[in-house]
């Protein structure tokens, strides 16, 4: 990833995003590619319960109908629970494992792991059960291309820095194996992938006009890093950030993206065009 200077961390105002959205909404077509917890989902404790907030859900909902809007989940969640979790509309890309699963609708096989890369997986799954063992609220996700351990349930926040670090150590052993980086998390995987080759990839298979990424964690830096020109970055909460916008909270997207639906759908927009034209 290349470095970029964090932006000041404060909320960018209406009229800033107004103004990057009006420049993005111009384009014929869009990729709108949104991160799941965090992002369109609050972060919770219990991973299996997280879902949209009811108003990004509707929000993507209505986005997704516009001509020329592709929207896609990427995420650093396997695509069985972005299909199980996120309730995606139909014709929504899904892009799961930080990339290195992919789901557009097609019969593409699924994630593909040599001999080398199961063995490389069943260790750090192994590694990170024996380090949650010993600490109560740890606890181990089983993920297609590797491993993570959370720490959100861990009362104490200096414990849990401390049961990360001993992943940390633990997974640097491991030959094959990729750490990544995340809020109270420490994942590894056995496929090399980030969310900014999954986006470019997307670029590339889709030729959007412009593209647009919202996500809150450290992975997602990797996708801010590769938008350019008209591209739209959102970061969603504090930290530092390459991305050119930044909101509050999860709470905050809905509105973000009905400016955007907004937008295509005023007069001389490309999504009035297309309704004007009807069918050929």
């Amino acid at each position: 990833m290349s470095e970029a200077p964090a932006t000041i961390q404060h909320t960018s105002s209406a009229a800033e995003l107004s103004a990057a959205l009006t420049d993005l909404a111009a384009h014929d077509s869009i990729l709108v590619c949104l991160d799941f917890d965090g992002c369109v989902a609050e972060l919770v404790a219990d991973a299996a319960s997280a879902r949209p907030v009811p108003a990004n859900a509707r929000a993507i909902d209505q986005l997704s109908t516009l001509a020329g809007v592709t929207v896609a989940y990427v995420s650093g969640r396997p695509l069985a629970d972005l299909h199980a979790l996120a309730s995606p509309p139909a014709g929504t890309i899904l892009v799961g494992s930080h990339g290195a699963e992919v789901d557009m609708g097609d019969d593409a096989p699924g994630l593909q792991l040599d001999a080398g890369q199961e063995t490389a997986r069943r260790t750090v799954l192994e590694t990170l059960t024996s380090v949650a063992a010993d600490h109560e609220g740890a606890w181990v996700e089983h993920k297609p291309a590797g491993g993570a351990i959370h720490v959100r349930k861990v009362a104490d926040p200096e414990t849990g820095e401390h049961i990360l670090d001993e992943a940390r150590a633990a997974l640097a052993m491991i030959d094959g194996a990729h750490v990544k980086e995340g809020k109270q998390i420490v994942e590894a995987v056995v496929v090399h992938a980030t969310k900014g080759e999954a986006i470019t990839e997307l670029r590339e298979r889709i030729a959007p006009g412009a593209v647009f990424f919202a996500g809150d964690d450290v992975t997602d830096e990797y996708g801010f890093a590769v938008l350019t020109g008209q591209d739209v970055g959102v970061k969603v909460g504090e930290g530092e950030t390459a991305a050119g916008l930044r909101i509050a909270a999860p709470a905050d997207l809905a509105g973000v993206l009905d400016t955007l639906t907004q937008l295509r759908c005023r007069p001389g927009s490309p999504e009035t065009a297309a309704t004007e034209e009807g069918p050929a």
